[in-house]
């Protein structure tokens, strides 16, 4: 199952997040990065084999507070596909 973790603190790395999750087997720990700045963006994907371990990972890390933040965490969503229409390619009005 994949987790969404949400208000993580802009502080966070890659090893705080999979050290967080280090007790619930996760498989695979994706902290988002900004391209441009090079920080977290303040979220990220966790995946978990066990969806009991997910489930008591959800239950036992959702509404934690971590360095001042109350994190989010939940079943991952898919991922909506996005209009490839930008507004760049639209015509001009003058």
């Amino acid at each position: 199952m994949r987790l969404y973790v949400g208000n993580l603190p802009y502080s966070c790395s890659q090893d705080d997040l999979q050290n967080l999750f280090s007790d619930y087997n996760a498989s695979n720990v994706k902290l988002i990065i900004d391209r441009d700045t090079d920080r977290s963006k303040g979220f990220g994907f966790v995946d978990i084999e066990s969806n009991e371990e997910a489930k008591q990972a959800i239950e036992a890390l959702d509404k934690k507070m971590v360095d001042g933040k109350t994190l989010t965490v939940n079943e991952a969503r898919p991922q909506e596909k996005r209009d490839n229409n930008r507004s760049f390619n639209k015509p001009r009005r003058f």
